[in-house]
């Protein structure tokens, strides 16, 4: 309890009370939930998305190829400098 009152001294005193009030209507009054809300009302929403021009876009998905790794192997045995 006393680390909610003490967000008064650093955040505004509405916006800790607005937090505490809608933490208590949802039914989960914890200081986690409280400080959850008290950061989304001082942040606000988060930003537009940004459209990806089509230079950038991939023209190729990649693949999840783990086998080639399996040709780094032989090298790495001979040198003994490698974990296996």
């Amino acid at each position: 309890m006393v680390d909610i009152l003490a967000l008064v001294l650093h955040h505004d005193e509405s916006a800790v009370l607005c937090a505490v009030e809608l933490a208590l209507e949802s039914g989960a009054a914890s200081k986690q939930h409280i400080l959850n809300i008290l950061s989304q009302l001082v942040e606000g929403s988060a930003p537009q998305p940004i459209a990806t021009p089509a230079p950038l876009s991939l023209k190729v998905e990649p693949e999840a190829n783990v086998t080639r790794y399996d040709t780094l192997r032989p090298v790495a045995q001979s040198g003994g400098r490698y974990a296996a």
